[in-house]
């Protein structure tokens, strides 16, 4: 493939374009960003829709290369540019990697959103505080989870960082920035202070904050 600019289709505040965008970062590859979905729209009209069927951000084009869900996204990339150290090709490390990105999209993914969208997208006046605790308490025990995981282990995957970390990361920013009660987390903590020393991360997470 010819080395043309990469277009991402997705609003800057999306985590899920925000791991799309650090990873850019990380392998240096610049591209140019769209703004679809959330209040600038766009991402269930026609056009958007014959790209992404889902109408959901992030799409990225590759030249005549439509890619769509934002793991797939990563994956895609480190492959196409030859990121080993991201996404080694050894099958027992990438098993480590491949776990926690599908882990993040399955399980932590869908609780941190419930916990994001009942404090930043809901009114003051509209948000209740029982379901907040709710989803405190669930985002509690999952990143008890990632703790745990990390015990002994620098990154996710081993001792670099990896697309296991990129993934969940935006999340992690969300879970340490929202203004929850948060367990002490010892391994979790050191991991996260690891990630936020990445410029990418602090360009296109940190930077943004909670919108």
């Amino acid at each position: 493939m010819n080395e043309a600019m990469l277009t991402v289709l997705g609003r800057a505040n999306s985590s899920n374009v925000q791991k799309v965008m650090w990873l850019l970062a990380e392998i240096s590859r610049p591209c140019v960003r769209v703004d679809v979905g959330g209040t600038f729209g766009g991402n269930k009209e026609a056009e958007y829709l014959r790209k992404n069927p889902n109408g959901v951000v992030p799409t990225l084009i590759d030249m005549d290369i439509v890619v769509w869900e934002s793991n797939t996204i990563l994956r895609y990339l480190a492959n196409r540019f030859g990121a080993l150290d991201l996404y080694p090709a050894d099958a027992v490390h990438r098993s480590w990697v491949e776990r926690w990105m599908d882990w993040q999209l399955s399980t932590l993914g869908p609780a941190n959103s419930q916990l994001f969208q009942s404090i930043v997208r809901t009114p003051v006046e509209q948000r209740s505080a029982d379901l907040i605790e709710a989803h405190r308490q669930r985002n509690a025990k999952l990143f008890d989870v990632l703790d745990q995981a990390l015990d002994g282990r620098r990154y996710l995957g081993g001792e670099a960082l990896t697309l296991a970390d990129i993934a969940l990361g935006p999340l992690a920013y969300r879970w340490f920035t929202l203004p929850v009660e948060r367990p002490g987390y010892k391994h979790l903590q050191r991991w996260y202070e690891l990630i936020c020393q990445r410029p990418g991360f602090q360009e296109h997470v940190v930077k943004l904050g909670l919108s």
